[in-house]
């Protein structure tokens, strides 16, 4: 088998014994490797010249990308990703990063040995470990969103505590992030808070009540996105509904004021029904 095929196939990232297995010989990869079109990653390892950096550096480290970094690579809401998470077994020395955050753990789920990504899964399970409870949730959210885990296959794993929490907590009905963590931080409130409710031909991030819209602008509330929104509040306030839309900046750095608004409406009885 062609050794540049044989890696497409596996991420352009793959163990020497791996591609012997499906049929590389030693001197077609040699040829490769002489050719430039594979580098050698670490002793057992190569990898495509053009292959995912993250990806390479992996094996070149003998760790996995997990918990954050994997969940913001399949595309679900994280808070911060800048560092990147990895993920090694106990006592293996040979595990290293320069930077960022390296998981010593026993995955709940096997890992394949051939990958440098860990299963969505076990990273989820260690987002719930190493992020606050609310980033947690999003993130988990964000994954049951998105249809990439089994809720019943994950209920019958031997999950820890945090992540049987997060479980048992977690909805797939936000529709970021965000939403997610302005619903666990009014959780307490003992008023009804509904996400993602069609009113009047659009959808609101949240009715509290009855008559209370809170809606939490993204980078995406720009331009034509914006004009939308500021003719639908109109048409909500003309038909008897109170707005509070917030930001991201105030939700995330200005919560007490963002809180002390909500508690302020409610205290008026906006949310309810005249």
């Amino acid at each position: 088998m062609n050794p540049i095929e044989a890696l497409s196939e596996r991420a352009g990232v793959a163990r020497v014994a791996t591609l012997r297995r499906a049929g590389v010989t030693e001197h077609a990869l040699r040829l490769a490797v002489r050719s430039g079109q594979v580098v050698s990653v670490r002793r057992g390892w190569v990898a495509l010249c053009n292959a995912d950096a993250m990806l390479v550096t992996a094996a070149r480290r003998g760790v996995v990308l997990t918990c954050v970094t994997l969940a913001a690579r399949k595309g679900l809401w994280v808070l911060d990703s800048t560092e990147p998470h990895v993920a090694a077994p106990p006592h293996s020395g040979h595990a290293a990063v320069s930077r960022g955050v390296i998981h010593w753990d026993v995955p709940k789920f096997p890992r394949v040995p051939d990958s440098c990504e860990d299963t969505l899964e076990n990273a989820l399970i260690l987002v719930a470990r190493c992020q606050s409870y609310e980033s947690a949730l999003a993130t988990w959210e964000s994954a049951l969103r998105k249809n990439l885990v089994d809720p019943g296959m994950l209920e019958r794993a031997p999950l820890p505590p945090a992540a049987r929490r997060l479980l048992a907590d977690a909805r797939p009905f936000a529709d970021a992030g965000t939403e997610s963590i302005f619903r666990t931080r009014l959780s307490w409130l003992n008023t009804p808070i509904t996400p993602q409710v069609w009113i009047l031909g659009h959808r609101v991030d949240f009715l509290i009540g009855e008559r209370l819209v809170v809606q939490i602008d993204g980078g995406h509330h720009v331009g034509a996105q914006r004009t939308s929104d500021i003719a639908h509040d109109a048409l909500l306030k003309l038909n008897g509904y109170h707005v509070i839309r917030i930001s991201y900046e105030q939700l995330m750095n200005q919560w007490a004021v963002v809180q002390a608004t909500i508690l302020a409406a409610i205290g008026q009885r906006l949310h309810l029904s005249a």
